[in-house]
């Protein structure tokens, strides 16, 4: 304080004061009395030489200062003290207001005006990074470990499992020499544990994901007992999920309570997500009782869509009405967390809103939303279909009560589907009145709706085959709603019974046009252009068709028929090849591969796939014929016996089977055993002439005394078949005489060979093109035994009818409704609601 000067009250601050205060040495009028000063004039320092650029630096040297008479002097003091702007160590010190300090207008000592001081030349070059030391290899060492947990986590973006599990692996293996190199040098105390926990946190995920679980397990064991891991406790949930995929479900449970009992009620998103596992898991138990207890504890928390469909689920297992009624209640109240569809409407007199509105109408946002409305959708109609026969005494009540609370719901719009469902339910029952009854309700409902219910009633009608009426649906549901593809096939498929082929096809093609995935009005249209001939428009619809539907067996029978229509059975072979790697047991798919490798003359191969076809169903009378005849043809009639025995066991009432079975053992040299055969025959058939015939040479040859009373027998019904013979030829030639306006040039029915083919299904008139369409017999010609008329050890041989039928049956050709294919009553569903309409 004894410094402190305090400025009295009284006094004015002056703001000048000091300004004309200096320091004496500058004062150039008292020199003259100055004795240091004049002393240094009286010596050899006044009568230096002039200075040069150069100064050396001493202790006592000065520098000449410029005074008030203009003469440069060095100045110094009585005591030796440079004075102001004396040189000390061969540096200018500047004089004090006079000029700035650093600033030397003196060229005179050597130095260069260089302020950036570039005269100094280029940087030296920064010092290199020494990696030999034990610090630097620690540090890329860590760097090369997490570029490998990198590239394991995108290997698996990629799907690339096995590389990310070999990355996972090795990362494994460095992060390992890393702590082994720290323990070396001394740092194990500086060990980076954050990385320790990715690399095993990432190697136990990648063996989880190559279902190496035992492993995976032995991995996650290691950090959850760690204690220096924070939080570790929370991945025994990923080793419960493991134990819930090797359906250990005991352990399961164990583990997903330890990691609840692990994870504070702060986050209880993880918690519910917990209890839901807990009770999926005890579903999976039977324990009904408890998952209950998990989800009612969810629904009461935080409810959503999935934990309240498991409830009515679980409920339904246990057969509680009130309390599945109460959980449909909940289900249908969970907020979905999206908003109104109506504020994706564009308002019209805002141009920008209408820019911004465009913009998100399709985002991701939205798209999420509707996914998760689907999905609602979705829970809530599969959960009504599953309690409405459930929750009421019949099935029609329940539907009516879920109807209503629907209704008073969010998902005003599902009631319209519960009740067409309830329309498919009575068909499912065979209940087609009250399902018709049901539809008909619809009919004054909004487009939508009328147009579904019109759909499913045109379908009905057709498949009762009253066209009239599938017509007129078919009709109303288009008025309704021109774009419905299902009404649009419906309407083609009336057009196409009614054989109008060409109208049906522009039907089919405006259903493909206001739907390019349509499969069924794809598939009828090809099989309309088929009807009018135009077999490569045909071709080209189903050649579409297998590019949709890669493992439709219809289309590829299709395509076989087509190809072998137009003559290229090398084509038909090559699809037929592929309907059997579809269908490998389909008998008739390989009758017909045996046919077309007959046609084409390899009889191995049509051995192969008529024996392949004969194993798969025993009892196709055309497989049989080729089998006998082959191995007549290939001289093993012992062999051909049991295929002929069999026929005979099919067709009982047909003699030729038995005459069959009678000519091999007399071929094959065993003729007691054929002469009983024919006895058996003859026993059976007492008026075939050509068992009789055989019976009388085979007695002649063997010295029989039978062979008389058959001789006779043999006169007699070949007299009785002469003047039966004689009668049809005399009806014949009466009727002909009536008959005057004949045709000149046709050949008399004594020259005209028949040659008689079944026809199956509705194809049957493509003869044209050298073979028959889907549904018709196919003749393949072969080799049998002798006539009638010829002796037995003739060896000429006839031609015999082999054929095939159409491995899909004859309704393959009838047009194809908009139904998937799988029962009949869902085709019926399918078909008429569409699937916007029907969930699965």
């Amino acid at each position: 304080m004894e410094n402190v000067h305090l400025v009295p009250e009284e006094e004015e601050d002056d703001l000048y004061t000091g300004y004309n205060d200096y320091n004496p040495t500058f004062d150039g009028e008292d020199l003259h009395n100055d004795e240091g000063f004049q002393q240094a004039v009286r010596t050899s320092h006044g009568r230096r030489p002039p200075m040069t650029a150069k100064y050396p630096g001493t202790a006592i040297g000065v520098r000449p200062l410029g005074t008030a008479y203009g003469s440069r002097m060095p100045v110094g003091t009585a005591m030796g003290r440079p004075m102001t702007g004396a040189v000390q160590d061969g540096a200018a010190r500047p004089m004090t207001a006079v000029r700035a300090a650093g600033y030397s207008s003196s060229i005179a000592r050597g130095s260069v005006f260089d302020p950036l001081g570039q005269s100094k030349g280029p940087a030296p070059p920064l010092e290199t990074r020494n990696e030999d030391t034990p610090e630097e290899k620690i540090k890329i060492l860590e760097k090369k470990v997490n570029d490998l947990i990198e590239e394991s986590c995108l290997a698996h973006a990629r799907g690339d499992l096995q590389l990310s599990l070999e990355k996972a692996k090795e990362a494994g293996r460095k992060e390992r020499a890393l702590v082994r190199q720290r323990e070396q040098t001394g740092t194990a105390d500086h060990i980076n544990l954050d990385l320790t926990y990715s690399v095993l946190f990432n190697l136990a995920n990648q063996y989880a994901n190559n279902d190496m679980y035992t492993e995976a397990l032995n991995t996650y064991q290691v950090i959850v007992k760690n204690k220096m891991f924070s939080n570790a406790g929370r991945l025994k949930v990923n080793m419960a999920n493991i134990y819930f995929k090797q359906k250990n479900y005991t352990k399961a449970i164990k583990f997903y309570r330890m990691a609840l009992d692990q994870i504070s009620n702060a986050h209880s998103a993880m918690r519910i997500k917990i209890m839901q596992n807990i009770g999926v898991v005890f579903i999976h138990m039977g324990q009904y009782s408890d998952a209950i207890t998990s989800f009612e504890y969810i629904m009461s928390e935080s409810p959503n869509i999935k934990t309240g469909f498991n409830l009515i689920l679980c409920y339904y297992a246990i057969g509680d009405r009130e309390r599945m009624k109460k959980a449909f209640q909940k289900l249908i109240c969970v907020p979905l967390g999206t908003d109104d569809d109506d504020k994706y409407i564009p308002p019209n007199d805002d141009p920008h809103g209408n820019m911004v509105i465009e913009a998100i109408k399709n985002d991701k946002l939205h798209q999420m939303e509707r996914e998760r409305k689907a999905l609602a959708e979705k829970y809530i109609m599969t959960s009504a279909k599953l309690i409405a026969p459930a929750i009421e005494s019949s099935f029609a009540a329940g539907f009516d009560w879920c109807v209503d609370m629907v209704k008073g719901s969010q998902y005003v719009e599902l009631a319209n589907d519960l009740e067409i469902n309830k329309a498919i339910t009575y068909l499912r029952q065979r209940d087609f009145r009250q399902a018709v009854e049901t539809l008909k309700m619809f009919e004054k409902k909004d487009s939508r709706v009328k147009s579904a219910a019109a759909t499913n009633l045109s379908f009905l009608y057709f498949l009762e085959k009253d066209y009239d009426q599938a017509d007129r649906y078919a009709e109303l549901a288009m008025s309704a709603d021109r774009y419905n593809p299902a009404a649009l096939v419906n309407k083609g498929n009336t057009e196409f019974v009614k054989e109008d082929y060409e109208k049906a096809a522009e039907f089919y093609k405006e259903a493909l046009h206001n739907d390019s995935s349509c499969t069924e009005a794809l598939y009828n249209l090809g099989l309309s252009y088929k009807r009018l001939g135009r077999l490569e428009e045909a071709l080209d619809c189903f050649l579409k068709l297998h590019a949709i539907l890669r493992n439709s067996a219809q289309v590829m029978y299709q395509l076989a028929n087509l190809y072998e229509m137009l003559e290229d059975p090398h084509q038909a072979i090559e699809w037929l090849m592929q309907l059997t790697s579809v269908t490998p047991t389909d008998a008739q798919v390989l009758a017909k591969l045996g046919d077309l490798y007959d046609n084409e003359g390899d009889k191995s191969q049509a051995f192969q796939y008529y024996y392949e076809s004969y194993r798969y169903f025993p009892s196709n009378i055309s497989v049989i014929e080729w089998l006998g005849a082959y191995y007549i043809d290939t001289q093993f009639c012992e062999k051909a016996i049991q295929y002929f025995e069999r026929a005979t066991l099919i067709q009982p009432t047909q003699v030729k089977w038995q005459l069959m079975v009678a000519s091999c053992y007399r071929r094959s040299g065993n003729y007691q055993k054929a002469l009983e055969t024919y006895k058996d025959i003859h026993r059976k058939f007492p008026e075939n002439v050509e068992c009789l015939r055989f019976l009388v040479r085979l007695c002649t040859d063997m010295g029989l005394k039978e062979v008389q009373d058959y001789a006779t027998k043999l006169k007699k019904v070949e007299k009785m078949k002469e003047i039966r013979e004689q009668r049809v030829r005399s009806g014949r030639d009466s009727s002909a005489r009536g008959r005057r306006e004949g045709s000149a040039g046709s050949v008399s029915r004594s020259e005209a060979k028949y040659s008689p083919v079944l026809e199956q299904g509705r194809d049957s008139g493509q003869s044209n093109h050298g073979t028959s369409a889907k549904g018709e017999r196919i003749s393949a010609k072969l080799k049998t035994l002798p006539g009638s008329n010829e002796p037995y050890e003739a060896s000429t041989q006839q031609e015999i009818d082999a054929s095939y039928v159409d491995p899909l049956g004859p309704q393959m050709q009838r047009p194809k409704t908009a139904a998937k294919k799988r029962t009949e009553e869902d085709e019926f569903a399918d078909e008429e609601l569409g699937d916007d309409l029907l969930p699965e």
